[in-house]
């Protein structure tokens, strides 16, 4: 302490005042003497980055306290979190690094090996209650039971004796026991929501789990149900964890017990790819009617492409394509991009940046007509050059390259169909066909971008994309879609809602049986354009 007040008085002669004064604060800090509360209060009303990322940098309240102090600080990163992802495109990629190198900070500091593990851990601590499977609140013949389901979301169930209620009785609303619960069921609609988030950074990252971490999250009552639902990598062995996490089952139901010293990963498409085994994953899928927490399965992949192979260095896949800059600047915040000059995002762990280059064109029309995309390259941090893109490693540049897809194709300026993406157009064959291939549906065929149908009526041919109804020869049928009119009625092999591609299998799982249509409106202009 005398040493740390000499260098501390010392530092005023060799700096500003204001400068002295902030290395003492975060020698403070290090050395335990800061207030806590005071440093969280900042985060909190003033949203101060510098006391984000000391926040985790504090030696730990001990003996008892320490568990509650690191679940407070944890639930005082993510609010900031939550905040950051909130911010403009010129604010938010700072915000959010903060963000992840306070969870870093913290993670160490309490003895994890990453944030990651530090918040499976946490979550998992805070739902020992859910052991039994579920809550309960009971006052008179009313009683409250929350479950949590097999997507590892709370469900809210209400009876009065043996009849289910839609709403909880206002009487009840206010009691402790019924408060508590419905408290419950919301926070852990948040943490769901967390998990999913970081199940599927985990696998873009492949953070490795081993074998007794694994059957460690089996008892995760809100964890386990997404992560049993995904396919993960071994040394020879892939599939779903089942067994407590002591055995991997494939996609032909073959069990493979996990080895002690086991190093697993969530497989990525890429690998499943390489491995030529993506369409049995997807077609078992499908056929055990598996709902995963995020397309992991039907992800759109990316891979270098022989144009690209032969550039070398800059991919120009997508030049030329017109985007809006305000929904183009807001899509790419919303995925961590930085775009306050240049549009790039940074992979520290890997070394790595990636540009998107524009065509500005001055004293053209380009400069008038928003933003066309010219190349696309990735560099090393240190170095200028751009790195050959078949030396990118593939994960990456598959991720990359499906934000960008996302961008155009949403975003999109002038004729372009915005749901016309090449890899969900793929995506969406996939699933019609091994829908089609489930239900025995002998009459429809997938032709280049068109579900082709042989209906009783007529023929059609729905766009992928779009889902645009023609009917063949002849003109298009106007069937509008209500986007949550779908919603838990019609399977999808993930829970990213996706309500165009709910509408694209919706419409051809309708006409393919179009001789059970009772709509009028439909079914007169089926007969009209038809010509009949």
């Amino acid at each position: 302490a005398k040493r740390f007040d000499a260098l501390a008085t010392a530092a005023r002669f060799g700096s500003t005042g204001a400068q002295a004064k902030r290395a003492r604060y975060i020698g403070e800090v290090l050395t335990g003497k800061a207030d806590r509360d005071e440093l969280i209060k900042k985060i909190e009303e003033k949203h101060l980055k510098e006391n984000v990322r000391l926040l985790g940098l504090m030696p730990l309240a001990k003996g008892r306290k320490r568990d509650a102090d690191v679940k407070l600080r944890y639930e005082v990163l993510q609010k900031y979190r939550k905040y950051a992802k909130g911010l403009s495109s010129l604010s938010k990629p700072e915000a959010m690094r903060a963000s992840e190198i306070g969870l870093e900070n913290m993670a160490r500091t309490a003895g994890f090996r990453d944030p990651l593990r530090m918040q499976w851990a946490l979550e998992a601590e805070s739902t020992k209650d859910l052991k039994k499977g579920y809550l309960e609140a009971i006052k008179d013949d009313v009683v409250l039971r929350m479950d949590v389901n097999e997507k590892g979301m709370p469900i809210q169930t209400i009876k009065r004796g043996e009849k289910i209620l839609k709403s909880l009785p206002s009487k009840y609303r206010k009691l402790e026991p019924f408060v508590e619960i419905r408290a419950r069921a919301k926070e852990l609609k948040t943490q769901s929501a967390r998990i999913r988030s970081s199940l599927e950074q985990a696998m873009i990252n492949q953070d490795q789990i081993d074998a007794k971490e694994l059957k460690g999250l089996a008892g995760h009552a809100v964890l386990w149900p997404m992560l049993s639902q995904l396919v993960l990598l071994g040394d020879g062995i892939a599939g779903y964890p089942d067994k407590g996490g002591k055995a991997l089952r494939d996609y032909r139901n073959k069990l493979d017990p996990i080895k002690a010293k086991e190093k697993l990963v969530i497989a990525h498409p890429t690998q499943l790819l390489k491995a030529k085994k993506w369409s049995a994953w997807q077609k078992e899928c499908i056929d055990s009617e598996r709902m995963q927490p995020f397309k992991q399965l039907f992800r759109e992949l990316y891979v270098v492409s022989a144009q690209e192979k032969k550039s070398k260095q800059i991919s120009h896949r997508y030049a030329g394509q017109q985007i809006q800059p305000r929904q183009a600047s807001a899509l790419w915040s919303a995925r961590g991009w930085n775009t306050q000059e240049d549009v790039w995002k940074s992979f520290p762990d890997l070394g790595l940046n990636v540009d998107v280059g524009f065509e500005y064109g001055w004293g053209s029309p380009l400069e008038v007509e928003g933003l066309t995309v010219d190349g696309i390259s990735f560099r090393k941090r240190d170095e200028y050059k751009p790195v050959e893109l078949k030396k990118v490693p593939p994960i990456l540049f598959s991720e990359v390259m499906r934000d960008i897809d996302l961008v155009v194709s949403v975003a999109h300026r002038g004729g372009i169909d915005p749901e016309a993406s090449a890899s969900t157009i793929e995506m969406r064959t996939t699933l019609v066909v091994e829908t089609c291939r489930l239900l025995g549906l002998k009459n429809v065929k997938i032709k280049k971008n068109h579900a082709m149908i042989k209906g009783f009526h007529s023929d059609y041919a729905i766009h992928l994309g779009s889902g645009q109804v023609h009917v063949t020869p002849g003109g298009h049928v106007c069937v509008v879609a209500i986007g949550a009119q779908h919603r838990g009625k019609l399977f999808l092999p993930f829970a990213d809602d996706d309500p165009k591609t709910a509408e694209v299998i919706s419409k051809v799982l309708l006409f393919s049986d179009d001789k059970s249509i009772q709509d009028p409106t439909i079914l007169d202009q089926i007969k009209y354009v038809a010509g009949r």
